[in-house]
């Protein structure tokens, strides 16, 4: 018999989240383990990544012209299967086929990704769905949780392959299959709440031409960029740049970022209100970061500036979801699927731009010529040029997310002044 419990549901959308944080992170945490066990080239260890980007990408497309035509509460319970079965096959697939280990990998991560790609699109409509006295603490109470679960991922996973060693590695993934077994039971036990969907596809593309709706977008493309573009270039920015010892540059470049990314959502779930405001403040902390971040020479500042651009950034992608749910609250799941893929697209450009001018950089005769006349080397300025480039996305969040607090002021004048007697005419 299944349960009516919108606090079983809660709890099963958190390890969803938490399952996520596991297979977005455990791929970039192997990625040397399986160099040194299966002499797969970096190229192709980077392609797992472009390969989950892909398959989320498309997942978040499809739903956010297709949500109509799915059982959304099939899919919802589905998410968390489809994670396990991921793992499985990333794991044990190796083991059965030693000489197609690459193809075991390859499809386990377009499996997972697929639950990923699920999970962007339906578990904070679900959350945002649910009673709650203040909605939007609740989304960045889960985002928040994304973020902690990432953390322990990288501790666990540390500590694990240094006790049992990088040849076990199959089974540390197969113990994290414990989560989204968790959720699905959790799932199995709840009814999910109905969730709104367009009848039609071509009610989607009219929320594509609305002007409210593509300042939404462009915020979550920015404030996606912004996150990911210093989470996945923090720990090599601190080492190749800053000097700062290896094993410190991964703690701090992917834990202690990861942390106070949480931090800020937490601090958001308990307390936080006025969200255009703290958006527009947010992003302006995150380009102060950024820039700081990027000039600076000494690797303690440095490495506090990289810590500090996860608080900042920390609300950018669940404050731009809070926003649009506000905005346009009756097309549901099809806003969140659309918005989700802004964010994807923001997390994937943002990274590879920074990657493409560093490697443009390398190569400047006039950028050597400066390197040297700074005391440094090509590689370190070139890091330099091609984080500080990264400054342009919390730079037009700031513009994007202030203009948004003062239409929002303007229209709230307008409100109360039309609520208002017309004293005058009272008067005459």
């Amino acid at each position: 018999m299944v349960k009516n419990s919108y606090g079983q549901i809660k709890y099963a959308c958190y390890m969803v989240n938490i399952s996520m944080s596991v297979v977005s992170t455990l791929s970039p945490l192997l990625f040397l383990t399986f160099r040194s066990l299966y002499g797969i080239s970096f190229s192709m260890l980077g392609a797992l990544v472009f390969i989950n980007f892909c398959t989320q990408l498309a997942v978040d497309l499809v739903f956010s012209f297709y949500s109509h035509k799915f059982n959304i509460a099939a899919m919802v319970k589905l998410t968390p299967a489809l994670t396990a079965l991921g793992l499985i096959v990333y794991a044990v697939f190796p083991l059965l086929f030693p000489g197609a280990v690459y193809a075991g990998l390859v499809a386990g991560t377009v499996i997972f990704a697929a639950s990923g790609g699920l999970a962007e699109v339906l578990i904070s409509p679900v959350i945002a769905a649910l009673p709650s006295e203040h909605p939007e603490r609740e989304m960045s109470r889960l985002h928040s949780i994304y973020a902690w679960g990432v953390v322990a991922v990288v501790i666990i996973n540390t500590l694990l392959l240094s006790a049992f060693g990088k040849e076990r590695w199959q089974w540390i993934a197969l113990a994290w299959m414990a989560v989204p077994f968790l959720a699905c039971i959790l799932f199995f036990r709840s009814k999910v709440p109905p969730l709104a969907t367009p009848e039609k596809a071509s009610n989607v593309l009219s929320l594509l031409r609305q002007k409210d709706f593509i300042i939404c977008f462009l915020c979550i493309f920015l404030g996606g960029a912004s996150e990911c573009t210093m989470s996945q270039w923090s720990s090599g920015y601190l080492e190749q740049a800053l000097g700062i010892p290896k094993v410190w540059g991964d703690v701090c470049g992917v834990a202690v970022f990861a942390a106070a990314l949480g931090l800020g959502r937490t601090l958001y779930s308990r307390y936080g209100k006025n969200i255009d405001k703290v958006l527009a403040v947010s992003a302006a902390g995150a380009t102060v970061c950024y820039f700081t971040a990027a000039v600076s020479a000494v690797p303690l500042v440095g490495l506090v500036s990289c810590a500090m651009t996860g608080l900042c950034t920390a609300m950018l992608w669940p404050g731009s979801l809070i926003m649009a749910s506000e905005k346009f609250p009756a097309a549901g799941v099809a806003v969140f699927a659309l918005m989700a893929a802004g964010g994807d697209l923001g997390g994937a450009i943002g990274p590879q731009l920074v990657g493409t001018i560093v490697d443009f950089a390398m190569a400047s005769e006039s950028v050597q010529r400066l390197s040297a006349a700074l005391q440094l080397t090509a590689e370190q300025l070139s890091m330099k040029i091609g984080l500080a480039s990264a400054i342009v996305f919390p730079l037009l969040a700031t513009v994007l997310y202030v203009k948004n607090c003062r239409n929002k002021s303007r229209k709230s004048l307008q409100k109360a002044n039309c609520g208002e007697p017309d004293r005058r005419a009272h008067d005459n």
